[in-house]
């Protein structure tokens, strides 16, 4: 057993030059450069710079998203960038900050309708650069997934509210645009609600999806899937998506009825086929079968489809009193002809994913809303998206052939982003030198390389 007592003779000293941590930040950096985010919110948030103002309005929201994206949880985080200005450059103080985040929450509509602009035109930069990598590249919708989530509040903040969950907080509605393979997804809408928000609320629904919408590139707009739970299978929800003119497919769960219980009992044993796993091979105790044809769906969109799985409970799991025969049932409805049962469940089934977007965006900042105002924490919220949005968008240009494209923050942030290095001067340059014995150096470099070889907006 090799003894670790030689450690306790370590002595710490803070005279340390030319050092940084976070070298991997620059992955980041290099993001915002050729995605041209930073440019289009400079642009945008010009009305918001004072008169003789040292720090553009861009450059903050910027920094701040990049430090939510290194693992910051406050304004006051932006501190770790501003000790290193070699690699982020000059960061505001904290103060500058928060007069900044006040002047936007007091023109709100406008602040949000400029920041999500710019976003929607770094985005389609962003897209078009990753090639077959991004979504929609590939004749498949884009899939953009709708879900709702609790973030609790540990003060009596603006509009907290005790929550369906006995909880206490907010009950923001969420979309994600996901990746297409292995790759993870990115936020396209962070809309932020009181507590007491209702989980079914038909307008939140249209309001998430139009902004969501919004976001895409203009010619990927007539080719999505709008996947989400129970919660958006209302009528006024469902009229609004298959309104003429609007090309929108959907996969939405839907509540089973007494109706519906009656119509799967009804179902004759050869109406069930085989269930698939992820890699569409058939699932043992699983199945599926369509409805629609047992069902009054008068007021319902034309085409609409009621399809059912039922699978057997894993050992040990409780039954609730809508489940029939010693199974479990779920249903969902979707507008899409053809295709086989097993193929529409399963991609339904993948909507789950959204619930890893969720998890990533609150390692990324969604965890706490740490400001008073609920305009305020709707910036927060738009800072949350532009810090999640710069992690995938590297990802999907610079690590998207390596397992380092399904990364969650918590591991891209301990193997590439954390990594300390040391600054060097030399021949008119700056060189950042990273530890050789680091297990991911040749990772990191490759994916900088990557970086620097696409073009930066003109």
């Amino acid at each position: 057993m090799n003894s670790t007592a030689s450690l306790s003779k370590i002595t710490v000293s803070a005279d340390g030059r030319g050092l940084v941590s976070h070298g991997g930040g620059l992955l980041l950096v290099q993001t915002l450069r050729i995605t041209g985010l930073e440019k289009a919110l400079s642009e945008r948030l010009e009305r918001w710079r004072p008169s003789r103002a040292v720090h553009d309005p861009a450059k903050i929201i910027t920094d701040l998203a990049l430090t939510l994206a290194l693992g910051g949880d406050c304004l006051a985080d932006i501190a770790m960038l501003r000790s290193q200005p070699e690699l982020f450059g000059p960061v505001a103080s904290d103060p500058t900050v928060s007069r900044l985040i006040d002047r936007l929450a007091a023109d709100e509509a406008r602040a949000l309708k400029s920041i999500r602009a710019a976003r929607a035109t770094a985005r389609e930069r962003a897209w078009q650069l990753a090639g077959h990598h991004a979504p929609g590249t590939d004749g498949q919708p884009v899939i953009v997934d709708l879900d709702a989530t609790i973030v609790i509040s540990h003060s009596d903040k603006q509009h907290a509210a005790p929550t369906w969950k006995k909880s206490y907080g907010f009950h923001p509605m969420t979309a994600f645009a996901d990746h297409p393979g292995d790759g993870g997804g990115e936020p396209l809408t962070l809309l932020l609600r009181p507590g007491n928000a209702g989980s079914n609320t038909a307008a939140d629904h249209i309001e998430t999806t139009r902004l969501a919408l919004a976001q895409l590139p203009r010619a990927q707009r007539r080719n999505v899937l709008i996947r989400t739970d129970s919660g958006g299978g209302t009528h006024e929800f469902l009229n609004w998506l298959t309104r003429p003119g609007r090309w929108l497919k959907y996969s939405i769960g839907f509540t089973i009825t007494d109706d519906i219980a009656a119509a799967i009992l009804k179902l004759p044993a050869t109406a069930w086929t085989p269930a698939y796993n992820a890699d569409r091979q058939p699932r043992p105790g699983a199945w599926v079968a369509e409805l629609t044809g047992l069902l009054d769906l008068t007021g319902w969109p034309k085409g609409m489809r009621v399809i059912v799985r039922k699978e057997r409970p894993h050992p040990g799991a409780q039954l609730r009193f809508t489940d029939l025969d010693g199974h479990r049932f779920t249903c969902f409805v979707t507008g899409t002809p053809g295709c086989q049962l097993a193929d529409l469940e399963l991609r339904h089934r993948r909507r789950a994913r959204a619930e890893d977007r969720i998890r990533a965006a609150k390692d990324t900042g969604l965890r706490n809303l740490p400001l008073h105002d609920f305009t305020q924490n709707q910036i927060w919220l738009e800072i949350v998206a532009l810090a999640c949005e710069l992690l995938a968008w590297m990802q999907m240009l610079a690590l998207h052939d390596t397992d380092a494209r399904r990364y969650e923050p918590k591991r891209l942030r301990l193997r590439l982003l954390a990594v300390a290095g040391r600054l060097v001067h030399g021949s008119r340059r700056l060189r950042l030198r990273i530890p050789t014995r680091w297990p991911w150096a040749s990772q990191i470099l490759t994916a900088l390389a990557r970086l620097h070889a696409l073009p930066a907006p003109t």
